[in-house]
């Protein structure tokens, strides 16, 4: 059982990024899947979800008009497409799976967890 989050790598501010998480071993689409990101020096923290049952998706604020999730049950991934990127958007990248039907903030109820991906936002 592994989830791996791919995509990640330097671009400047305002441009854009595509996160690819790719299960295996479980099949996705039964799962709600999250991206937390953690910056240097700071707490790991939620900015996207999108939940097995379909509701949703759900973006943390600071995020929200730029970050869109989606899901590929084909692929068995999920892409988070990173838009108008920002240098505070410089972070490690995770990808998170919960059999919970919706959505949470809090990392304990995730079950599986992917290696994370840095993606850096510099001129």
């Amino acid at each position: 059982v592994q989830l791996q989050a791919s995509g990640g790598g330097l671009v400047q501010p305002g441009g854009s990024l595509s996160l690819t998480c790719t299960a295996s071993g479980f099949a996705l689409e039964a799962y709600s899947i999250a991206v937390f990101r953690q910056a240097p020096g700071k707490e790991r923290t939620w900015i996207s979800c999108s939940s097995n049952i379909h509701t949703g998706p759900f973006h943390r604020n600071s995020v929200k008009d730029r970050f869109t999730i989606s899901r590929d049950n084909a692929k068995n991934s999920v892409h988070l497409q990173m838009n108008s990127l920002k240098t505070d958007d410089t972070a490690v990248y995770y990808c998170a799976a919960t059999k919970l039907e919706y959505c949470v903030v809090e990392e304990q109820p995730y079950d599986f967890w992917g290696k994370g991906t840095q993606v850096t936002v510099s001129s």
